[in-house]
């Protein structure tokens, strides 16, 4: 009986830690489109077929396919939002079943109506599960439209604010409007649901003096936005980009682009207060570049090996 019960827990322990985790990125110039690694602990990440592409990227002048950021629906549906261009105005669109065969690629024009608008950079999907909207959410800079932050010589002109828009069909959107608004430059914002609460991940894009680093900020209501009164870093002395929070047992894991080394990083929490610093016991795939992590089946995992 004793044997038995700990059989048991064995195949108890190997069920938790063997849920199949899916990131999407994208390498070098972002031209040659959407990839994947798999990880079933959230620590090593192994490249699908070797870094193939998934999805090509045909929108916009430039053609890019960076930040990809991918959520489920509960439908079964992938839906994808990238950044197609340094200067666009538009949001690039795409969904799948299997995460192989995609829909045609959709300009959403999020930021068309502002004529001034100097990019439309990393949009970041987060499905709520209480009011059953897709949130949208981007980082743009309007010129003279935000409060002053201190630039730097090479990032003159760029005081970016996160701005969003929501749907429940990804066929009619809400009015885009300005989600979060702190009194500092602020890209690369990503929501995850830790119980009751929701977390905003961003990143402190401040150039001078340089920040660079990740903040976290809370609420109990989506639609109330977040208090612009964040964390301290929760990164260390070194520059990142990206964050990628995703749910692992009983911890948050922030994944993030360390993009002057070359390198992915991450940090990880149980309540989203004390952070330790994981990324050396971390490994992605060389040239990994700012993506989402997100939780599949085995059977979508298989389907993408074959």
């Amino acid at each position: 009986m004793k044997k038995l019960f700990t059989l048991i827990l064995l195949v108890a322990a190997y069920t938790v830690s063997a849920q199949p985790y899916l990131f999407s990125y994208f390498t070098g110039n972002s031209a040659d489109g959407l990839k994947f690694a798999h990880s079933n602990d959230g620590l090593t990440w192994t490249a699908i077929k070797d870094g193939k592409s998934f999805l090509k990227p045909e929108l916009g002048p430039n053609k890019l396919m960076r930040d990809p950021s991918i959520t489920q629906g509960p439908d079964g549906t992938f839906h994808l939002v990238r950044t197609t261009g340094w200067t666009d105005s538009i949001i690039g669109y795409s969904s799948s079943r299997d995460l192989i065969n995609w829909t045609e690629q959709r300009a959403l024009p999020v930021m068309v109506h502002e004529p001034e608008v100097k990019n439309t950079w990393a949009p970041e999907l987060f499905c709520d599960d209480q009011s059953g909207l897709y949130y949208i959410i981007w980082a743009s800079t309007i010129p003279d439209r935000h409060s002053f932050v201190a630039e730097s010589e090479n990032e003159k002109g760029w005081n970016h604010r996160q701005y969003y828009t929501t749907t429940r069909d990804f066929v009619t959107f809400s009015p885009t409007e300005i989600y979060f608004n702190p009194d500092f430059s602020v890209i690369d914002g990503a929501i995850i649901k830790i119980g009751d609460k929701y977390m905003f991940v961003v990143k402190n894009e401040n150039p001078n003096p340089a920040e660079k680093n990740l903040r976290v900020t809370f609420t109990d209501d989506l639609s109330k936005g977040f208090p612009v009164e964040v964390s301290a870093p929760i990164t260390g002395d070194y520059w990142v980009e990206g964050p990628a929070p995703l749910k692992v047992g009983e911890y948050i894991y922030v994944y993030f682009d360390i993009y002057r080394d070359g390198k992915y990083g991450a940090v990880r929490s149980k309540n989203g207060i004390e952070w330790e610093d994981v990324s050396e016991t971390i490994s992605f795939p060389k040239g990994t570049r700012h993506g989402t992590a997100f939780p599949v089946s085995q059977s979508d995992i298989d389907n993408l090996l074959k």
